[in-house]
């Protein structure tokens, strides 16, 4: 497995079939590039450090404040710009920053691996399984088996431990059916915890890299690489 800096987008990107996915596949997906990043990143243990995504090839990841969003990913001037809301919670910050790698690893299949019933890009399908990826990038399947077979099995402990919200905490935990909804409506919100104002939407484009023009307040790191 070639991991340098130039191929590791690239090998992640193999793990994904070009087609369109159904909803068990794309999370399989989605886990499978989320345990693999963590090995190539060299991470074991929680809490994830989610600044080594800003080492990734051609990724410049700025934390900015005011943006009318939670963040979003574009690429331009050959590199990946993935803004983050500085005014979020630091706990929600490293869930957007894990949350819009994937959108970067899915764009050359975007068109075609999450589509409705009539064949359509579906959006709201594509942010579903890029919460999953980071999901499983902050908060790895065996990594929380581990800790609640050993008996942390509460959940603001979980949560501190593996620095994220406890809300994060407790859809993942339902995830992997360590607990139950607490309803069965319930049941068809497990995937996210949801906000409006969370993720980059194409029609706030100019809102947001207005914002961004204007902030002198950012993280940039940038590694070489092909997009």
């Amino acid at each position: 497995m070639n991991t340098t800096p130039t191929a590791i987008l690239r090998h992640l990107r193999e793990l994904q079939p070009d087609r369109n996915l159904e909803d068990h596949e794309a999370r399989f997906v989605a886990e499978r590039q989320a345990l693999r990043l963590l090995q190539i990143l060299g991470q074991v243990e929680p809490g994830v450090d989610v600044g080594l995504i800003a080492e990734l090839p051609r990724i410049e990841v700025r934390v900015e404040p005011n943006l009318p969003v939670s963040g979003f990913s574009h690429w331009e001037r050959g590199r990946w710009l993935i803004a983050i809301n500085r005014d979020d919670a630091p706990t929600r910050r490293r869930f957007t920053l894990a949350h819009e790698l994937k959108h970067v690893l899915d764009h050359p299949f975007i068109a075609r691996a999450y589509l409705d019933k009539k064949g359509r890009p579906d959006d709201e399908f594509a942010e579903k399984i890029c919460d999953y990826f980071a999901a499983c990038l902050l908060m790895p399947r065996p990594w929380l088996k581990r800790e609640w077979i050993n008996g942390l099995q509460d959940q603001a402990s979980l949560a501190v431990k593996f620095n994220v919200s406890e809300a994060a905490m407790r859809v993942r935990l339902r995830q992997i059916g360590f607990t139950e909804p607490r309803s069965r409506f319930d049941s068809r919100f497990l995937d996210s915890v949801r906000d409006p104002r969370r993720y980059f939407r194409k029609d706030r484009q100019a809102e947001t890299e207005k914002a961004l023009s204007g902030s002198l307040d950012s993280r940039i790191l940038v590694a070489g690489g092909a997009p």
